[in-house]
């Protein structure tokens, strides 16, 4: 097996990474260092948590020099990736003491200013980057090492017209470097225009596809609720990963979770930055069930998660290729559970037709004990236009509805007889 040693790293990283715990490089590393050392654009194709922001920031490390201005940039889709970024690239830039700094929206813009002209490295969402570009707070003159990290999912975000704009003021003579879970057109078609006769290099998945066991359930919508709280308070686990569409859905779900005594936490896109981290702070330790929209998919950084819940089927089958990706790697076992209603048919369908060699039994449906459901908010049921519950207070064995946050925006009631396993909070 190939060693740290044999990658063409300098002592001083050499011994960075003993003291961080690295024994061996991983595929993706192996392969893509030394060209990487050798100052050669690269484009990696990798999993999320196969090593690749070690890869990229020990060359970052080793080629930039304190107090010289800006001189490597780094794009990555979410807030969440860019902090993690930065946080490795501290590490690795410890005895150096080089200035890495985040940049992304949703927090203050003015200490992202006072730093910008200190910071040797910059992590950025290519958004806010862009704002900084347009205010002339950033020099990009002296930039000889641009990354792309999770490029096709920037792509799939809508940020490639921002990403050209950006390569467009970095300067010609550079060391391109471009990271990727899967190599579109998209990211071809990039790497052609802007990269400078790339070496690709391409790592094994992560996934172990004859450690992941994939199952659906097919139930009636008002039981989508139901069912996945049978199954969490049921099933034995170690981390899990809930997924659903849309930030309601999942703070629905949280709330209901909650009320049934399992300890939930909710990351989407419409809370703060600082709510997001810690709740992936978290995750792990306070709470083992992580309720989120597709933002969790790719970038972060979580280990040993066991079970993947698809409380709502994606529109995109790459997206569910993704969410599965969050279990079963480096050679642990992992579940994939998917519960459909009439609102997930055509989602999972197109799942099934794009990758046929996908095996996913169909389970029976269990018994569900009563449980506790919360209402949805009043501005909610407002949004929609109409009373979903009907007139008063449902009854034991009258129509009840339940919200369960679908793509259509429709509630419908359903007749339910009285052991329905609910009960209203």
């Amino acid at each position: 097996m190939t060693k740290f040693e044999e990658l063409g790293l300098s002592a001083s990283m050499l011994s960075t990474i003993s003291k961080l715990k690295f024994e061996q490089p991983t595929q993706i590393q192996e392969l893509s260092i030394p060209h990487i050392m050798a100052g050669e654009d690269v484009i990696g194709e990798s999993a999320t948590g196969s090593g690749k922001t070690l890869a990229f920031g020990c060359g970052i490390v080793e080629k930039v020099s304190p107090g010289k201005g800006l001189q490597a940039l780094i794009l990555t889709p979410t807030r969440e990736l860019a902090e993690q970024i930065r946080g490795v690239l501290t590490q690795l830039a410890y005895s150096k003491r080089l200035n890495v700094l985040s940049v992304y929206g949703g927090v203050a813009i003015g200490p992202q200013i006072h730093g910008l002209s200190r910071a040797e490295v910059v992590v950025a969402t290519p958004g806010r980057l862009l704002d900084h570009v347009q205010r002339n707070t950033i020099n990009m003159s002296k930039i000889n090492l641009l990354v792309l990290d999770e490029a096709d999912r920037m792509f799939d975000m809508g940020f490639i017209e921002d990403i050209k704009k950006i390569i467009g003021k970095c300067p010609v003579k550079r060391q391109t470097i471009c990271f990727s879970a899967t190599i579109s057109s998209e990211v071809g078609n990039l790497a052609h225009r802007y990269m400078n006769k790339p070496v690709m290099v391409s790592a094994a998945k992560m996934v172990d596809p004859s450690k992941l066991k994939q199952a659906f359930y097919d139930v009636p919508r008002h039981l989508k609720m139901s069912l996945l709280i049978h199954l969490l308070q049921s099933e034995k686990y170690g981390l899990v990963m809930v997924f659903c569409n849309t930030r309601k859905t999942v703070d629905f779900t949280v709330k209901n979770l909650r009320a049934n005594n399992i300890d939930a936490l909710a990351i989407h896109g419409g809370l703060s930055q600082n709510q997001r981290t810690r709740t992936i702070t978290a995750f792990g330790g306070k709470a083992s069930v992580l309720v989120c929209t597709d933002v969790a998919s790719r970038g972060l950084h979580i280990d040993d998660v066991s079970h993947v819940y698809n409380y709502e089927i994606p529109k995109d089958a790459k997206d569910y290729v993704h969410r599965i990706g969050r279990t079963a790697r480096a050679g642990e076992e992992g579940k994939v559970i998917n519960i459909l209603c009439n609102l997930d048919y055509d989602n999972f369908s197109r799942i099934q037709r794009e990758y046929r060699t996908f095996i996913i039994q169909q389970m029976e449906l269990p018994v569900l004990k009563e449980v506790v459901f919360v209402k949805p908010e009043a501005s909610r049921r407002e949004s929609f236009g109409r009373r979903p519950f009907g007139r008063g207070q449902p009854e034991r064995g009258q129509f009840r509805g339940e919200y369960s946050g679908g793509g259509s925006g429709r509630r419908e009631q359903k007749r339910t007889p009285s052991f329905s396993g609910r009960r209203w909070k």
